[in-house]
Order: C-alpha cells, then structure tokens, then sequence
C-alpha cells in the first residue's frame, strides 16, 4: 500500500435548511466557518493533498478557500448526485491519487484532529481498505446505522430511510468520515447505482460493496459522540456552537487560565489565551484575539483581533484590532477602534474612544475623550472632554502630544497640529497651531460678566428669583 495520505471535503450542497444565500459551510462556529473546523482537523493526518468537492455557491466558497486555504484545491460538482457521485467527481480530477484517502462531510466542526490522526493510523495498520468513524448515539434518527454480523464485523451501512425495523433500532451511526484505500474507493465507486430512496449514489454502498469483493473493512468508534454531529439548520448551528465553547473553556481552564463564568464567556477557536489570564464574566474573545498572562478581561468585555500583553486590564469595553501594552488599563465603556494601540502603564478610562493612535507609555487619557489619528507621547495627559478634530471633511489629519505635556478638560486640538514635549494647553482651548516646548497655550475668548442681565432679560422666571435671594443675602451678610 503506498504511504500517500489525500483528503477529500464534501462542500458541494447549499444547505437549503439554513435558509440563507450563504452556503451552509461558510456559516461561522466560534471563528472559523464549519469547512474551515474540518479543513484543520484534515491537517492532522499530514496530507500531499486536499481536494474540496463545490458546488452550489462555489464561488463564495472558493473564495474562503483562496484566502483561508490556498493550498486546498477545488473540484465542481454540477449536479448534486450524491456523496459517491461527489467523490467519484473529485478522483476524476485527480486520477493519480493513491494510498490512503480520507473523505469527510464539511459540516462537522467538532471533528477533533487526534481523532482523524488516530483513524488513519488503525486503518493503515490493519490494512483495511475502508474504515469507517462510526458512533453510538441515544437518538439515530435521519442518521445511516451501521451493520454488524454476530461476530461484530462491519457488513454495511444502510441508510435510515432504507432500513427496516430491525436495522432502525441501531444506535452507532456512520459519522460520514472514512479512510479509504485510494484503488479500492476507485472499484467501487464504479459499481455504484441509485437504487434507494432518494435516487442517489450513496458513499455508504462502499462498503457492502468493499466487503462482497473480498476486501477487509472496518470501522472506529469515536468515544465522544459529540465529534461526529452533523448541522442542518441553524438551531443545529447553535447547539454545536453551546458544545464548542464548552470544549474550548475546559481546555483554556486546564491549561491555567481563569474563567470565573464560562457559561457567559465565549471564546473563538482561534484565540490564543496564555495561562494565569483572568477573563471575567460576559466576555466574548473572537478572531486573532491574544491574551497574555496575568491580564484581566472583562466583566462584559468585546475583543476583536485584538492584542492584549501581559499584566493588562481590559474592562467593559470594546476593542477591534487594538493593542494593549504591558501593564496598561482601559475601560471601564472605551471602544479601541482598528490601530489603536497602548504603550506599557498607558491607561484610557472611561467613555473614551481611541481610533488609530498611539497612547504611549504612562500616557494617561482618564475619560470622556475622542483620540483620533494621534500620538500621545509617553506620560502625557489628556483631561476629560478633550477631542482631536482628526477630519476635515475630506481628509485625516494626524496630531501629535508630546511627552510628558498635559492637555487641560474641554479642549479641541484641531488636526493637524504638534504639541511639544513638556506643554501646556489650557482648560477650554481650540488649538490650531503648534506649541513649543514649555510653552502654555490658551485658545479662548476672554470671560465677561453683564451685572442685572437676569433681572432685565428674564424677569419673573425662578432664576431670577432665585437671583433676588442670593442679591439680598449678600447684601444682609454685608451689614
């Protein structure tokens, strides 16, 4: 037997029952769509190749492909025929495929990769030439049974619309993952008819048909049942997306990190999470999201492709391809726009949203700003209410605070503008020059004051009574 190993995916239906005009197999679980689960678990078994069967909506699934998988090549299927139609199609394109082929459904995201390896690796031993993933379920309803014989061999697999009473009371069901001698599967997918229910060519038929040419079948029982579930709709979608999360925060919890809720926390598969990490309740963690130890998430705390460095404290916010230095501290209600990124000690408080800047080390914005298109130096401090009037209309504008200077509350730093090392911007100013090192800048109108304004203006009013009353104590605290 040739020590080749080839993967085929099957990815050619709609998924009519998601009731969308995406294909089912791009519908996302926990940061990879459900081809993309499958298309990682394939790695595990080292193959030269992967072959992805399309069809319907080929063209939004080749183009998962060509960003997420380019190696990955793809095959169309015209008319959806059947799984051994399918794979009948995909040999065809590829006639020199040998050895061990792995066929699997693209809609069962659970498949762990140890347990592809581990298939692969009893079928090779064994020398079978079809091993099938099988599982024994509590409900195999709509699910293929598979058939033994008193001694326990595997005999077929028989569909559940095709079986009878007795076949209907099986409970191991055929997981639509197999490991196939590469010129068997050839043989038999030959002999096929659509002799069933549905018209089809059925994948399953290998088997019996394997088995009645003389050849040694088999099949693996996965321990955990939950491996092998399919995904027809999206309430389906919804209950292995509820498993996987389950899976993923048992691992991270194993692996030293602390998730004080993790019914509430819900973390891609494709975050990273270093031990000693501490995520509080309400927390989601999705797509490039990275965690270093000792960093404190949440409560209620959205992270997106986000960077957050060890030490680091991330609470009530909303972060979307951000960076958080070492040390540094956000929240709580900031929102971290696309490039913001926070040197180490750098604190942004609350109510502030920082787009496309850099907040430098020890550099403070405490609250209820608008950072934009900036860089605030190294233990700088912006006051509450400052804005950066990064647009024009037309264009962005970058600013630039210098380190160690301070920007008084209330003020509006037009763009573009540069405020030196060690400055000053008074409370109130609208700044639209630069400021020289240990220059104080004040930008606003001088304060005037018109005595009886109240009484001339808005006679009457509870103001102005309130006016008279505060005139009359003073003139009683002055006798």
């Amino acid at each position: 037997m040739s020590s080749e190993r080839s993967a085929i995916i099957l990815a050619a239906g709609l998924g009519t029952r998601m009731k969308s005009a995406k294909p089912k197999m791009l519908h996302e679980l926990l940061g990879r769509p459900l081809l993309g689960h499958v298309l990682k678990a394939t790695r595990a078994i080292r193959p030269e190749r992967r072959i992805v069967v399309v069809g319907a909506a080929a063209d939004q699934v080749t183009a998962y492909l060509d960003e997420y998988a380019p190696d990955a090549e793809t095959v169309f299927q015209a008319e959806q025929l059947g799984t051994g139609h399918a794979v009948r199609t995909a040999l065809e394109a590829a006639p020199d495929l040998a050895g061990t082929v792995v066929v699997a459904a693209g809609d069962i995201p659970l498949l762990r990769p140890d347990t592809l390896g581990e298939l692969v690796e009893i079928h090779e031993k064994a020398g079978n030439a079809v091993t099938v993933l099988t599982a024994v379920v509590d409900d195999p309803s709509g699910l293929g049974r598979i058939v033994r014989d008193e001694d326990g061999s595997v005999l077929r697999n028989v569909e559940h619309r095709d079986a009878d009473e007795t076949e209907l009371a099986i409970r191991e069901i055929n997981s639509s993952v197999y490991a196939f001698d590469a010129a068997v599967l050839r043989e038999q997918l030959a002999k096929l008819t659509t002799a069933n229910d549905q018209g089809e060519e059925y994948l399953t038929d290998v088997l019996e048909l394997a088995r009645e040419a003389g050849h040694q079948i088999a099949a693996f029982v996965v321990d955990d049942p939950t491996e092998v579930l399919g995904c027809n709709d999206r309430a389906q979608l919804a209950g292995l997306r509820r498993i996987l999360q389950g899976r993923i925060n048992t691992e991270l919890m194993k692996s030293g990190v602390t998730l004080e809720d993790p019914e509430t926390t819900w973390i891609d598969a494709t975050v990273k999470v270093a031990p000693d990490a501490l995520i509080r309740p309400g927390c989601q963690l999705k797509g490039a999201t990275a965690v270093d130890t000792g960093a404190e998430i949440g409560p209620d705390t959205t992270l997106n492709d986000t960077i957050v460095e060890a030490g680091a404290s991330v609470v009530r916010s909303h972060a979307d391809q951000a960076t958080v230095g070492e040390g540094a501290t956000v929240g709580p209600f900031s929102y971290l726009r696309p490039a913001a990124k926070l040197g180490e000690g750098a604190k942004v408080g609350a109510y502030v949203e920082v787009k496309k800047s850099e907040i430098g080390p020890g550099a403070k914005v405490p609250h209820l700003s608008y950072i934009g298109d900036a860089t605030i130096g190294a233990k700088a401090n912006v006051s509450a209410g400052v804005i950066v009037a990064n647009y024009d209309g037309v264009n962005k504008h970058r600013t630039t605070v210098g380190e160690a200077s301070f920007i008084g509350s209330d003020s509006v730093l037009i763009a573009p503008v540069d405020i030196a090392d060690g400055s000053y911007v008074a409370a109130g100013s609208a700044i639209s020059a630069g400021v020289a090192p240990g220059e104080l800048a004040i930008a606003r109108g001088r304060q005037e004051n018109k005595e009886g304004w109240v009484a001339a203006k808005r006679p009457g009013t509870v103001t102005d009574e309130a006016a008279k009353r505060a005139l009359k104590d003073d003139e009683v605290a002055r006798e």
